[in-house]
This record gives C-alpha cells, structure tokens and sequence, in this order.
C-alpha cells in the first residue's frame, strides 16, 4: 500500500510536502488545526485511488468513504444534495450517492468503489453513466475552497489541484477501534505507525493566502472629484465576486511609506449624501489631496448593502430631531 512507509520523523507536514504526497498517490491525513483536538480525515487524490486505497480506509480510518467533488462537476453529473436545507452542524454538502454503472458487481467491494470514483471523475463520464443511490457519497466542496469554508472536503480538492490533478478528493474520517472518533493525540501515532503526514487545513489556508492572488484588476480609468484627479481602479475578488475600488492619486513608490483610506460603501451619505456618513468619505479624498499622493481603497460588500440600508436609517432615525 503506497501510503504505508514507516518514518521517524514528524507527522506533521508542510503544505509543499503534502502537495508531493497527494501528487505521488500517497494517503495523508486532515485535521482542522494541529493545537486542537480535532477529527482527522484520511484523504488522497480521487485520480490517484486504487482498490488498495479503498481498502485501508475501510479497514483502519473505519468511516464514511466519500469523493469531494467541485460544483462544476456535481452540475456536469446532475448529482443533486441530498436535502434541498442543508442544517447539519458544519454544512457538509452530501450530494446523492452514486455507483458506475457499468465495470462493477454490487457496488461496495474497494475495487468497485474505486472503479465508481475514477468513473466519476473521468471528464468523459456522463450523468446516464452513474447509477443512484450507490456506495459513494459526493461531497460538493465550495467554490473558492478552504478560502470559503475551513473543512476537509475544500481542503482535499484543493490539494488536489495545487498537485497539478483532478480537482477531486476521496476522505474517511478515521475511527478508533471503540467506535470512537481519534482525535490528535490518537492521530499522531496512527500516522507514525502507517507513514503518513498529517495536514492541517489552517496551514492550507495560510499557503494559499501566501501564494494565490486573491483580488484580480478588471477596470482603470481616470477619474475627476473636487480634490482633483485619481486614478480608479476596480478589483474582483475571484471567491465571492465582489468588487472594490482603489483611488490613488499621484505616484506611489514601493519601499516609503503612504496615506491609505479605507472607506466602506454607505448608500445614504455616498450616494444620497447624509452629513453624518457622507463626510468621511470626502475628509479621506481630501486629505489625500493635500498630501499630494496617497490611496482610498472603496469597498463594496453586497451582502451587507440591505442590512447596512436599514442601519443606516435607524440611525438616522433616532439622531433627527422630532
């Protein structure tokens, strides 16, 4: 079993490491964050699982054996979430479960799980090609992975990905042999004793922040306010799809120090231009204007615009004279 290689080092892994051990079909194992006791998660890539893989975690992680999947790819198999209302603790997405249709027996032998993960990650596979309800148990991960949501599921697509695979993962919770779940302090001799790293998703989200652009420019243009001319340029942030504004005036040098603004889009002073909102946004501009040079970063936060609507008005409210 290419995941049982005993080491005396330390469990615990780098995200570059872990990224070669997933990329060379190796197991290793999930937790959440290594100073806190928490469930660990036997995973590897699904492109890279074999009948043997299957086994192992059948036989000593003991639980739920399922595929992580992208929201692309649940919508290209038609693999609907088994409750239309998530309202399970930590909102994982169980999508219906699934078997090949054609290459298997009765669906729960390793070589037929496995056989049922590779069909359902080949990009030639089609939704007629997968029978349901089957052995394997989709998880649909979200998009923008563990930068949205801090579970194994994103963490095992990710991973994946940064291997250069399949964006797809296959995980088991790792059991005692009381039925128990193993937390750390039973997860690190389990991994000494199989060779495998253990992960933790808070590195992974670190790693990504680190090394992946978070924000992307869509737009530039010139732009002229009674404090003179800027520079505006609009940012998308690829996760959620917000956009925000940066304005910057002058030339601004890398290594000295600058004047930067952070002001948060208000309905009634910006656009409408109530006194008690409105003026902080226009002290920023101005003040970058006298300092010749400097920066206001604009934020536009979509999902807070109602809420903030509503506040905005009862503070208005109850600042007005009756």
């Amino acid at each position: 079993m290419s995941g049982r290689r005993r080491r005396d080092v330390s469990p615990f892994a780098s995200i570059p490491e872990a990224i070669e051990e997933i990329r060379q079909g190796r197991m290793i194992i999930l937790v959440d964050d290594e100073d806190r006791e928490n469930e660990g998660d036997l995973c590897c890539a699904a492109e890279k699982v074999t009948p043997e893989i299957i086994n192992f975690m059948a036989k000593y992680g003991r639980g739920l054996i399922c595929l992580s999947l992208t929201p692309e790819r649940c919508e290209q198999l038609h693999l609907p979430l088994q409750a239309p209302e998530n309202t399970s603790r930590f909102e994982t997405a169980f999508c219906v479960s699934i078997d090949a249709r054609e290459g298997i027996t009765t669906g729960i032998s390793a070589a037929d799980r496995a056989r049922t993960i590779l069909t359902a990650i080949d990009p030639r596979t089609r939704p007629s090609d997968l029978v349901r309800p089957g052995h394997i148990f989709p998880l649909r991960a979200r998009e923008g992975g563990v930068l949205v949501r801090a579970g194994q599921t994103e963490a095992s697509v990710d991973l994946a990905r940064l291997a250069g695979l399949t964006p797809a993962g296959v995980i088991c919770e790792i059991m005692n042999g009381d039925g128990t779940m193993a937390r750390l302090p039973q997860l690190i001799p389990f991994a000494r004793r199989f060779g495998l790293k253990i992960v933790t998703v808070a590195d992974l989200i670190r790693y990504r922040l680190q090394h992946e652009r978070v924000v992307r420019k869509r737009a530039e243009s010139s732009l002229t306010t009674p404090y003179g001319e800027f520079r505006v340029s609009a940012y998308e942030n690829p996760i959620n799809g917000e956009i925000h504004l940066a304005l910057v005036k002058g030339t601004i040098p890398p290594d000295e120090p600058v004047l930067v603004r952070v002001h948060t889009l208000s309905i009634l002073g910006d656009v409408f231009g109530a006194q008690e909102a409105g003026a902080e946004l226009h002290r920023a501009l101005e003040q970058i204007a006298r300092e010749g040079r400097g920066v206001l970063l604009y934020l536009i936060r979509r999902e807070h615009l109602g809420e903030q609507l509503v506040a905005s008005l009862l503070r208005h409210q109850a600042a007005s004279p009756r």
